[in-house]
């Protein structure tokens, strides 16, 4: 009898720990829901893309080359890069379809430390900065219309852009289908106000006003110091362009979608933006549009007169949906290393991982001008304006590497104990699962 009841015990453990299998096996496989389509994904390109840049700064990108003809080169330039970057992350995607992006495809290439190198910039520097920055410019412009001949007191500008962030993290916690109806909203408001500019600056160049293109590449100020800054500015305005590989495993059918959404999605942002910079110049000299604190609401005034309080409303639509994209996906300096560093994986792995089956394969120049170019990106500011503002932020993501041997080569215990259930309870409070349970 004690042997039979000792073999149904050992029956009655193994059953337990075949069960706690079967439950870390259902974790390990588990996928977040494929709730985004192809209109959906195509959106989110265009509502996150779009925010307040090309509506408060395309001065930035003529100062740095002084001249119409090369301003709109530059925008038209940046579109076809962030393209070309995309399409690099559509390959990316397509052959590790797992969410967070550049996280998997940088552990694929070069294994956890560049990984986490990414994410703890991005979850500490790139994501919150980007993120309140664009909800400090929403509440700027919510507030302009109620404060008319003045600038909105700091302290409203403040309330509302945490009230932003505030109902924009929560929309996003609640449900992906209510974040994804919310940025579909916005991105419609967003192109109302675009097709408002663009189909005011072509009823204005049929009517002859055409002056200011006149000799468009005189006075022109084109080094390669000058053009590399002038896309720093283009290229934050396009900022956005790689953020659907954040949510790969939401899409329905990725293969189709994914690469579709980026082929669709960015060529008619850089459509828009220099339609959108063609008509700023048809109300606006070269050295009016540099003058101007807000090209957009400088163009309202003049044209649109005395219904000019319809830009300042539908920019603070624009810049909210660049938050709630940005929110929803997870967006300098420190992110084109890792731009750069993550299209560079791709070269690697088609020499180092032959194996992996990808469905979309584009051609290896593509990657190699990427990568090249954001080599000149991050070099650029460096060597024609050098500051120690870069310095810190080198030092700063090499700082990463200490915490990442600390708590994850090490795996401290104490630091264990109190992580792991904070994590645990976040995932089960906000319905969030790890697709797999990667152990170092």
């Amino acid at each position: 009898m004690g042997e039979e009841n000792l073999r149904k015990r050992k029956g009655e453990d193994n059953r337990k720990e075949d069960g706690q299998s079967i439950e870390n096996d259902e974790l390990k496989t588990m996928n977040l829901q494929k709730e985004v389509g192809l209109i959906s994904g195509t959106c989110m390109i265009v509502g996150t893309i779009i925010g307040s840049g090309i509506f408060v700064s395309p001065k930035s990108v003529l100062a740095n080359v002084g001249a119409v003809g090369p301003c709109l080169t530059i925008w038209a330039a940046c579109g076809l890069l962030a393209t070309l970057g995309a399409l690099c992350f559509a390959e990316l995607g397509t052959t590790i379809p797992k969410s967070g992006g550049e996280y998997p495809y940088l552990m694929e290439a070069f294994g956890p430390i560049p990984a986490f190198l990414f994410s703890w910039t991005s979850l500490l520097v790139t994501k919150p900065s980007s993120f309140a920055i664009i909800c400090l410019s929403f509440a700027e412009y919510a507030a302009a219309p109620f404060y008319p001949g003045c600038d909105p007191p700091l302290v409203v500008i403040k309330c509302l852009a945490a009230a932003a962030i505030v109902i924009i993290t929560v929309v996003n916690s609640l449900s992906v289908k209510l974040g994804r109806y919310l940025q579909n909203f916005l991105t419609a408001a967003k192109m109302i106000i675009v097709t408002i500019i663009i189909v005011s600056g072509i009823v204005l160049l049929a009517q002859g006003k055409t002056e200011n293109f006149k000799d468009s590449f005189k006075d022109s100020k084109i080094s390669l110091s000058s053009i590399s800054l002038a896309f720093y500015n283009g290229l934050w305005a396009y900022d956005g362009w790689n953020q659907l590989n954040y949510i790969t495993e939401e899409l329905k059918n990725p293969y189709r979608n994914l690469p579709l959404s980026i082929i669709i999605g960015i060529p008619l942002v850089t459509v828009c933006y220099v339609l959108i910079n063609v008509s700023y110049f048809t109300v606006m000299t070269s050295t009016e549009l540099l003058q101007s604190q807000a090209a957009a609401v400088t163009f309202g005034d003049r044209v649109l007169y005395p219904a000019s309080w319809i830009v300042p409303l539908f920019v603070a639509f624009s810049t909210i949906g660049s938050a709630n994209g940005t929110c929803f996906t997870a967006g300098s300096f420190a992110v084109w290393i890792f731009y750069g560093l993550t299209v560079f994986a791709l070269i690697v792995m088609r020499f180092t991982r032959r194996e992996l089956r990808r469905p979309i394969r584009i051609p290896i120049v593509i990657p190699i001008i990427v990568t090249l170019v954001s080599v000149l990106l991050v070099l650029a500011p460096i060597i024609t304006a050098p500051e120690m503002a870069y310095l810190y932020c080198a030092l700063f993501i090499l700082s990463g590497f200490i915490f990442y041997v600390l708590f994850v080569h090490f795996k401290f215990n104490w630091a264990q104990k109190i992580s792991k259930p904070i994590t645990t309870h976040l995932q089960m409070l906000l319905e969030v699962v790890p697709a797999e349970e990667v152990i170092e």
